[in-house]
């Protein structure tokens, strides 16, 4: 073993990782759903700038105000839509009733201005508020700066037709194709077990290699899984949330509440993955620590955490036959390596007794990811 940790990957020239991030944010900026997302702000936006002018009294007189209402209530799904503009409107109300306040105590001046700003980025700070927050000092401030002399008629426009925008751009996203987020949030599940399941196969591989092993690829992916499993809580999270007053959800029924079983079995079974591969790295690369796997153990954990590993990976394409064959399989493998670390080896003693064997902490981690993912009858 040697007495440094595995190196670290081939940086890229900055030239040439500047480009793949502007490549890969290209490529997000023109996704399906993002593409229907523009395609129904774009819609709104016309719709509402093109019923603004038929609105009563004063209102008619600022129609530019109802695309911008359209475009703030466009949501990625719908029940996003609704409560994003809600909160809109009432960010703007309170923000109006700032200004007037301003209007009847004082005349408008630099320092009443400056002091109702910061009221208003104080009542901004207000729980429940969401993405109205932003715009209490906005309103305020276009309220004294655009209404001028007459405050009142700019004020009732600003706000009916805001929203009208708002009535217009939740209409649209909930008739023209509401979004259902449930095929990201599958996918992202099946990732995350595929993944899991190459890292065991690739600590397994490790365990039979001459150490220090020649691939060294999976000691450095422990942050890679956690940020993973957090990308999936908040795709399941996304799915949860489409569904929620949209028609189509009973045209494509999900269990979602099974989704989320899903989520906290698999992100119980990274913990125990990460703590694997922080205990194995240390073993193989690490001369100062206290615990050791032996020798003997090596082979019996490689086939343990390799048929663990199998077992997870099939959950992306195998059926429940094979899903529970590969199961007793697993469990059979770590059965049978509990039985053979739980065997002192006579002919080859320990060298040193006084270091603690690492093969338990791995094995106990094996029967809690076993348990977490046992195929259901």
């Amino acid at each position: 073993m040697g007495d440094t940790q595995p190196p670290r990957a081939a940086r890229l020239p900055n030239g040439t990782r500047l480009l793949r991030r502007a490549v890969k944010g290209v490529g997000v900026a023109f996704e399906v759903q993002r593409l229907q997302l523009a395609a129904k702000a774009a819609l709104a936006a016309g719709l509402a700038f093109f019923v603004a002018p038929y609105m009563p009294g004063a209102a008619a007189e600022y129609p530019y105000y109802a695309p911008l209402g359209a475009l703030v209530s466009m949501y990625h799904n719908v029940a996003g839509s609704v409560r994003q503009g809600l909160q809109t409107l009432v960010g703007l109300a309170m923000g109006i009733g700032l200004a007037f306040l301003l209007v009847n105590v004082t005349d408008p001046s630099p320092v009443s201005v400056a002091v109702f700003m910061g009221i208003g980025v104080l009542l901004a700070g207000l729980p429940r508020l969401g993405s109205g927050r932003d715009w209490i000092p906005t309103a305020a401030l276009l309220v004294l700066l655009v209404g001028g002399s007459n405050p009142d008629d700019f004020s009732f426009g600003y706000l009916i037709q805001m929203g009208v925008g708002v009535a217009v751009g939740i209409a649209v996203n909930l008739l023209v194709f509401p979004p259902l987020h449930f095929n990201a949030a599958a996918a992202s599940l099946d990732e995350l077990r595929l993944a899991l399941g190459t890292q065991l196969t690739d600590m397994g591989a490790a365990l039979k290699e001459k150490w220090p092993p020649e691939h060294e690829d999976w000691s450095r992916r422990s942050d890679e899984l956690a940020t993973a499993a957090r990308s999936v809580r908040h795709l399941v999270q996304e799915a949860d949330a489409s569904r929620r007053a949209n028609p189509r959800r009973r045209l494509h029924p999900r269990d979602v509440d099974l989704d989320y079983r899903n989520l906290r079995e698999l992100e119980r079974v990274t913990f125990h993955i990460q703590d694997m591969t922080e205990v194995l790295s240390d073993v193989i690369w690490q001369e100062d620590v206290p615990y050791t796997v032996p020798f003997r153990d090596s082979v019996p954990l490689a086939e343990a955490m390799t048929a663990t590993g199998e077992l997870l990976r099939s959950f992306h394409s195998e059926d429940t036959a094979s899903q529970h064959r590969l199961f007793s399989s697993a469990e059979a493998a770590v059965a049978a390596c509990m039985a053979a670390t739980a065997s002192p080896d006579l002919a080859e003693p320990d060298p040193d007794e006084r270091t603690v064997t690492a093969s338990e902490s791995i094995l106990l981690s094996l029967h809690r990811i076993l348990r977490a993912v046992r195929p259901a009858p």
